[in-house]
């Protein structure tokens, strides 16, 4: 079996409040307990065979000019949801999204 593309492995960045709010814990300066969380962490939707080895090694791919260093990732399946449209029943899709834990003094910010 070939092996993937980084970009068929990390599909894109996933921007939500929880995630801005994930990657804002490196700089929190008023929640002491905050303040503590020197590394950063960014969600991304990733292919949903990955395993958390591919996506450190897809993320330290992309973003080989940045060079950053993946600590930890954690992975979570979301599961479809049932969804009606125009009356008729459906599902939004699923998708498995990692949370990669970069190593203090990395980010993303800038990119």
């Amino acid at each position: 079996m070939a092996a993937k593309s980084p970009y068929q492995v990390v599909k894109h960045q996933y921007v939500t409040e929880k995630s801005i709010m994930l990657q804002g814990l490196k700089s929190a300066e008023s929640n002491p307990s905050l303040k503590r969380c020197e590394s950063p962490k960014y969600v991304f939707i990733v292919d949903r065979a990955a395993n958390k080895q591919e996506i450190a090694r897809a993320i330290e791919e992309i973003y080989k000019k940045e060079e950053v260093k993946v600590v930890a990732v954690n992975t979570i399946n979301v599961k479809p949801k049932a969804r009606r449209v125009r009356g008729r029943p459906g599902f939004k899709s699923a998708f498995k999204k990692a949370v990669v834990t970069l190593r203090p003094g990395d980010n993303l910010d800038n990119v």
